[in-house]
């Protein structure tokens, strides 16, 4: 592939060598289930979009050499299926010390991951008649949406064009983020810093991909429920689905349970040299709704296959998780490409996938398919500049990978 489609790739899904020990996979027929959901998607008669099995040889060297040698990334889980065929690998090493080999099964936190379940909650909400779509959201926080923002819409929320700026935090870089890595961020006292500022633009006027319209909807679906946001989360989709290794950490919390590979960012040292600093432990209830949730590459994959397949929301409210609203992006002016909880990106061939990045210090991830769940995909990458402007180079492999025909 070429280098300029690569570049142009990449910059889609970011709007999110000591080789370690080698590389298991294994590669099995789509299961059964998977081949119903993909014939009623698309009315058993239109043909795959992606129709051949997955490149074993291709993702097996997308994820190799990872480990403490390699520049990008320690470790990478990874899980390719769907209705044309299946293929799991890992690679790398669970952490650099004892350089044991990575747990496959292992949990991570996936970042703005958590986003598409806030979206699916709200979603659920409007198909049982109880949110409105199309509906002020100050109607549901007079208390918490100031007047200056009563036109907001829950739809403008979803899709990140309500044009309510960021809360201020403490900035940018690696050692500010650092420096205050275990401090507790209670989200109303976000929304009360972001709504005290002037509107970046009117709401539907532009698309700006910020935390701040889930930390909204965190707190709308508090209201609406009378339950707390990962109650919900949980009672709607973690326990009807089983995703029991999937779940929040608790606003004091900064570890993370069970199994787990650890994360790590790599950081310039004063003469030069490149040091990899543990970055496991972290409090991220800054990100709260917007992304807070540790998972699994089986529970995401199996998250995956029922979002799109239509059993956790109805099929009416699903169409806004692939309706990109026809406006700009703010900051760059290119066309919006984001939808409610998802993203849509057109491969080099013209095929469409949707899904969904996420980046925490010490963990990129991804969820994404086809629509018609012929190739599935999910991905944990230990990368060691997960919060870089540029996507991670073994993640860019591994989505090249997965959806080659």
């Amino acid at each position: 592939m070429k280098a300029r489609t690569r570049t142009l790739i990449a910059a889609a899904l970011v709007l999110g060598v000591v080789s370690g020990p080698a590389v298991t996979a294994q590669a099995s027929p789509a299961a059964g289930a998977s081949a119903a959901v993909s014939a009623a998607a698309s009315g058993g008669a239109a043909a795959p979009a992606v129709a051949t099995p997955p490149n074993a040889a291709a993702l097996e060297g997308a994820i190799a050499g990872l480990g403490a040698g390699n520049k990008d990334a320690t470790a990478a889980l990874v899980r390719v299926g769907g209705t044309s065929g299946s293929w799991r690998g890992s690679s790398g090493v669970a952490d650099i010390r004892s350089g044991r080999e990575a747990v496959e099964q292992g949990r991570f936190r996936a970042g703005s991951v958590t986003k598409t379940f806030t979206a699916a909650v709200v979603l659920q909400l409007a198909a049982e008649g109880r949110v409105d779509l199309n509906g002020p959201v100050r109607q549901y926080l007079p208390g918490t949406v100031p007047e200056a923002y009563g036109a907001v819409t829950v739809r403008q929320l979803l899709n990140y064009t309500s044009g309510i700026p960021a809360a201020d935090g403490p900035g940018d870089s690696f050692e500010a983020q650092w420096e205050h890595r275990f401090d507790v961020t209670d989200p109303r006292d976000q929304l009360a810093n972001a709504f005290a500022k002037r509107p970046e633009f009117a709401p539907g006027a532009a698309q700006h991909y910020l935390n701040i319209n889930y930390t909204v909807l965190g707190v709308l679906i508090e209201k609406v429920t009378g339950t707390a946001y990962e109650e919900a989360v949980g009672r709607r989709i973690l326990a009807p689905l089983g995703l029991r290794h999937t779940s929040f950490p608790g606003r004091t919390q900064t570890k993370i349970h069970g199994p787990h590979n650890r994360g790590y960012q790599a950081v310039a040292k004063a003469d030069g040299s490149t040091e990899l600093r543990d970055v496991t432990e972290w409090n991220s209830s800054d990100r709260w709704a917007a992304g807070d949730i540790i998972s699994t590459t089986a529970d995401l994959e199996r998250f995956t296959m029922a979002l799109f397949g239509g059993r956790i929301v109805p099929e009416a409210q699903l169409e806004e998780m692939f309706t990109v609203p026809d406006v700009k992006n703010f900051a760059g002016g290119k066309a919006a490409t984001l939808t409610a909880g998802l993203s849509r990106l057109v491969l080099p061939d013209g095929t469409v996938a949707w899904g969904k990045t996420g980046g925490r210090h010490g963990y990129n991830t991804a969820i994404g398919a086809t629509r018609d769940l012929s190739r599935t995909l999910v991905y944990s990458v230990n990368s060691t500049n997960a919060k870089g402007e540029d996507m991670n180079p073994v993640a860019l492999g591994i989505v090249m990978a997965a959806f080659a025909k």
